[in-house]
């Protein structure tokens, strides 16, 4: 078009037919750049439903039957289809790439979005406060929570000196991938291209393959930890097998060049490498895999599990499961998403922080209740009784969650010691099962929530080695903490069980000085324990501060194991919670530290804004309330034979009156 009009441009301008033709190539050129400004448009609109972004409402099994697609080398290069039978001297063979493979059919843009991979994006929504990730060494006594998301209480990981490739190698065992471990790392950009990145493994969600391998020895969790993050997905598929580890290799290593992937295999350290299974390609080199829409509950235990350790080991055959699973429903009934991948948690006002409609709908009060609903009945979702709850005072649904009289364990005089999936390695290998094993995680301890109700929650006391600047605490970086406090207790057992050592106030006093002494950052050097903030004063000495808001725990609601209702709080009696001695106001909340002399216990009313005398005086009238009712009784018993025999004196006043009698 350009050349066709310069062309034009040489005849006189004086030509009348010369200007026709300008004019209509004008015309024909505004035409054409309306054309390619709206085809762009189009194309986006289009490209945002792919194949299965969009069901057609069939409730089918989908069959999947794909050819294996891996990274390529070189970004924006065509992604690579994997031949089982390459020449190894020629071309590498490569893991398949779950953002290339799935994302064919789905758009992976849009799933990386949602909760499970969103956390480091700063716009997402945080909502109500969850587990975070709880980095732990008791080398430099420490035990702090950490998370992308913007919870009051946790550190961002970079915050803690943690790189996204560290978090990622660290924590990203019990993910899904994507989040941290997809990011662009400008401080590892080298060692980052080696690894490749942890893309989001669809299959540890929606696999029915039973061989589809978490945890196991050569697993995903294993994978990331040798930093193997490019090959975890095809090693935990039971597609492949994955040897070697990317941690091993240099930074120089190419995984996408044979010759250094040939020289790095003659070395004593071996380079990651795949061996795909003969029977998983079919005559067109594709694979089936065996996708499940609906995810089975035991795929989301792997990252979801509890283990709730009171006087006894407790194993897991010797507890019930959620009320929920056993009447049959499945994880994803109530956690729910769609293409988005905005999974429902189901908390009470999550559809005001999320804009999910279908929250309100998934919470306790909108199956069981149907509170929410508007314009057609809800209560009763899933076969869900309705509630009925008679003869309990409506301050109770004012004041307290659904959760607080019917998840959790049974509240005990203490918290239970309480493992989970995320913060002890659960289903990984060489797991430390000693009850100690740190991080120390209390549950349940019954806490107002933000919103004014009480609800049972997960306590972790943060512990770690800070800077104090305006009343608030930056921790010190974990290199410098590993470094320097690593070398003041160099010399400090190490409990076999993984518990804390036994610090004292001179451990504190050395490793205050040693941090200071390093030109530590503007402020005051402090440590965080067990609720107190220890600081060194003016001439040396160690002070400490009870009770500081830097060091006050960090606690996140318990939605699960659901009881059923006749073993909830309160169905044998109102002293279940109102009792003088009963957990729920008065029960022991162990503060937990490294500092032995400043481990010490409060009630569990102290977490609760409510006065523990007044607690106590409540609870106390209830010991009176069965002769009070007896009294009660007694009395209007005796009123009513009282007002039976005047009844009778006038009913024979009226008779004599009849009678004629005066």
């Amino acid at each position: 078009m350009r050349k066709g009009l310069i062309n034009h441009c040489r005849f006189p301008i004086s030509d009348f037919r010369f200007q026709i033709g300008i004019r209509k190539l004008k015309i024909e050129n505004l035409i054409l750049c309306l054309l390619a400004l709206c085809l762009p448009a189009t194309a986006a609109e289009t490209e945002q439903k792919l194949l299965g972004d969009e069901s057609d409402g069939s409730r089918a099994h989908p069959i999947h039957r794909l050819e294996l697609l891996a990274e390529p080398g070189e970004e924006g290069a065509e992604p690579v289809k994997i031949d089982p039978n390459i020449d190894p001297e020629e071309e590498v063979l490569l893991p398949f790439s779950t953002r290339h493979t799935c994302g064919e059919c789905h758009s992976y843009g849009i799933i990386k979005k949602g909760w499970h991979f969103n956390s480091v994006d700063p716009n997402a929504e945080s909502g109500r406060p969850g587990q975070p990730w709880i980095y732990v060494d008791a080398r430099t006594g420490t035990q702090i929570p950490l998370s992308y998301r913007s919870w009051p209480g946790t550190f961002k990981p970079g915050q803690f000196g943690l790189t996204d490739r560290e978090f990622t190698k660290i924590f990203g065992r019990q993910t899904p991938g994507g989040g941290a471990g997809e990011t662009d790392d400008p401080v590892e950009v080298m060692r980052q291209y080696v690894s490749g990145k942890l893309e989001i493994n669809c299959l540890s969600c929606h696999s029915g393959d039973p061989r589809q391998d978490q945890g196991g020895t050569t697993g995903y969790a294993v994978q990331i930890s040798r930093g193997n993050f490019r090959w975890a997905a095809a090693a935990s598929s039971g597609l492949a097998t994955v040897t070697g580890s990317a941690n091993d290799m240099d930074e120089m290593y190419d995984p996408f060049d044979p010759f250094s992937v040939e020289s790095a295999q003659g070395g004593k350290n071996k380079p990651p490498a795949i061996t795909y299974h003969k029977n998983v390609f079919d005559h067109d080199n594709s694979v089936f895999f065996n996708t499940l829409r609906e995810v089975p509950s035991h795929r989301c235990y792997f990252c979801h599990s509890n283990l709730y350790i009171g006087a006894e080991e407790t194993e897991k055959w010797s507890a019930d499961e959620d009320i929920h699973l056993k009447a049959g429903l499945t994880c994803v009934d109530c956690h729910r998403n769609g293409i988005d991948h905005n999974i429902v948690r189901g908390y009470a006002g999550e559809e005001e922080a999320s804009g999910n409609e279908l929250a309100a709908a998934s919470s306790c009060e909108g199956c069981h209740l149907g509170e929410h609903s508007a314009s057609e009945p809800t209560a009763g979702r899933l076969s869900a009784p309705v509630p009925e709850h008679r003869g309990i005072p409506p301050a109770h649904f004012e004041r307290l969650t659904c959760t607080a009289c019917h998840s959790g364990p049974w509240p005990a005089d203490e918290p239970h010691f309480t493992k989970t999936s995320m913060a002890h390695r659960l289903g990984t290998p060489n797991v430390n099962k000693a009850r100690e094993m740190l991080p120390h995680i209390a549950s349940p301890v019954f806490a107002k929530q933000a919103d004014g109700k009480i609800a049972p929650h997960k306590l972790i006391w943060p512990a770690f080695w800070g800077v104090l600047k305006d009343d608030n605490v930056t921790p010190f970086e974990l290199g410098t903490v590993t470094k320097v406090i690593g070398n003041v207790l160099s010399k400090e057992k190490l409990p076999f069980s993984g518990d804390w050592p036994e610090l004292a106030a001179d451990h504190i006093v050395k490793g205050l000085t040693a941090l200071a002494s390093g030109g530590s950052p503007e402020g005051m050097t402090v440590y965080i324990s067990g609720g107190r903030l220890y600081s060194l004063d003016d001439s040396g000495q160690l002070s400490e501060q009870k009770d500081h808001p830097a060091a006050k725990p960090y606690l996140w609601p318990i939605g699960h194991d659901v009881r059923p209702a006749a073993q909830s709080l309160g169905i044998r009696y109102c002293t279940d919670c109102h009792g003088t001695e009963a957990p729920f106001f008065f029960g022991d909340v162990t503060v937990d530290t490294p500092v032995a002399i400043a481990r010490e216990s409060k009630k569990m009313v102290e977490f609760q804004d409510i006065s523990p005398f007044y607690a106590w005086a409540f609870a106390f009238s209830f010991v009176f309330r069965t002769w009070m009712k007896m009294i009660v009784l007694g009395s209007c018993a005796v009123m009513a034979f009282v007002l039976f025999l005047y009844a009778l004196k006038a009913l024979a006043c009226v008779v004599k009156t009849l009678a004629g009698e005066n």
